[in-house]
């Protein structure tokens, strides 16, 4: 059996024996960073049945012109054209011929590391994380949150716009329980957390939140003037980890919230700023504008979560996020646009939503930043960083110091 371009959202294949492995292939996108370069932005394409003994160059190259990565070029004879085509069609040739044998010596090398990929790719990554992280385990996290956001931007696709309807959306709650629209404008309805969230946050400085404020209001603001809350772009921030959160309460002294906040400090003080590139910007079902972002240099954010983790043990064993991810949040839609498509039929009205965010992807992917600051946030209103409600904010710059 030859290789097979898996279908959105199939379940990956289980295999029976060694002869098969699964290709993970990522395209269209374009590499940014200098000391550690990522790949930002285009598609992820899953290949399954991958056979041991077939898999070759031209093997890659047959699954590059399925995927409509690799042309024939355009200045070439009719004679020519079909002579590149036929060397894609018939793979099989090539196990079999004698003058191949140099490129079988010369793929060799390609297909170890093409193999390795796949064998990382289709388990589950479990890996253990040490505090020095090297290039492979940085390259293996930005690839890990590059599958994760593709996944993220199918949301909305795959879900519709739950928002439109005033759906779930964070901590359970629906819109209408989170918003009010009073004397023409959004205003948030603040309801006291009990016991208050206690989360850690890396926080964005307004040296690089602004901007990014500034793109997504003048890209948005003219389709949902009431329809629409902004983040405050003084509190944009990446969650990292809760002590307490709204699914497991921890109940904490006033003393033991202390400790913690010093244990957090302690924390920091071993923490390299990040520099960040932003990836993508995902709109999903629940209406929330996502920013989806890499990072290119410092501590990672699965490095970050499990220093936090080891320093306070009696947070809720599940998480709220992915430990790979980093994302923030830029804005909620709360319902439908004032300037909506010509026509109501829902398809059209998920392409006007999908437009917009190209239009602001074309505004700010790439766009890099640092991040130098974890923040201790005890939150006594709920979604207090996301509503400008009521919190307490400790807030400690990253060292970088050996430890």
């Amino acid at each position: 059996m030859g290789s097979m371009m898996r279908e959105s959202g199939c379940d990956p294949p289980t295999y029976d024996s060694g002869e098969h492995f699964s290709i993970i292939m990522h395209h269209g996108g374009v590499f940014k960073g200098n000391r550690i370069r990522v790949y930002i932005g285009g598609s992820v394409t899953y290949f399954d049945f991958c056979d041991i003994d077939e898999m070759s160059y031209m093997e890659l190259v047959n699954i590059a012109f399925e995927m409509g990565e690799f042309t024939i070029e355009p200045h070439l004879n009719d004679a020519s054209r079909e002579s590149v085509a036929m060397m894609a069609r018939v793979r099989n040739f090539w196990s079999y011929s004698k003058t191949a044998a140099l490129i079988w010596v010369s793929s060799a090398i390609l297909f170890y590391c093409v193999f390795q990929m796949a064998r990382r790719n289709s388990s589950p990554i479990n890996h253990p994380i040490s505090s020095t992280s090297s290039s492979d385990t940085s390259i293996a996290n930005a690839e890990k949150r590059a599958v994760m956001y593709g996944k993220m931007a199918r949301d909305l696709d795959e879900h519709g716009a739950a928002f439109l309807k005033h759906g779930e959306t964070s901590q359970s709650l629906s819109l209408s329980d989170l918003f009010a629209l009073k004397d023409g404008s959004v205003t948030p309805i603040l309801k006291a957390a009990i016991p208050p969230v206690r989360a850690n946050v890396l926080y964005l400085s307004p040296e690089y939140s602004v901007h990014i404020s500034e793109s997504v209001r003048s890209v948005f603001l003219p389709h949902f003037d009431k329809m629409i809350w902004f983040q405050n772009s003084t509190l944009y921030h990446f969650s990292m980890f809760h002590a307490s959160h709204h699914i497991a309460p921890v109940l904490a002294t006033e003393e033991e919230i202390e400790a913690e906040a010093n244990a957090v400090k302690a924390v920091a003080e071993g923490l390299c700023p990040l520099k960040i590139v932003l990836d993508r910007v995902v709109l999903t079902s629940t209406g929330v504008l996502l920013g989806c972002w890499q990072v290119t240099s410092g501590t990672d954010p699965i490095t970050i979560r499990a220093k936090l983790r080891s320093a306070l043990p009696l947070a809720p064993k599940k998480q709220l996020y992915d430990a790979a991810i980093l994302h923030t949040s830029f804005a909620r839609l709360l319902g439908r646009p004032n300037t909506p498509p010509a026509e109501a039929d829902e398809t059209l009205g998920l392409q006007f939503f999908h437009d917009l965010v190209a239009q602001l992807n074309n505004k700010l992917s790439g766009f890099q930043a640092m991040v130098t600051e974890l923040w201790y946030v005890e939150e006594f209103d709920v979604l207090a960083l996301a509503l400008d409600g009521k919190m307490k904010v400790r807030k400690f710059r990253l060292g970088c110091s050996k430890t």
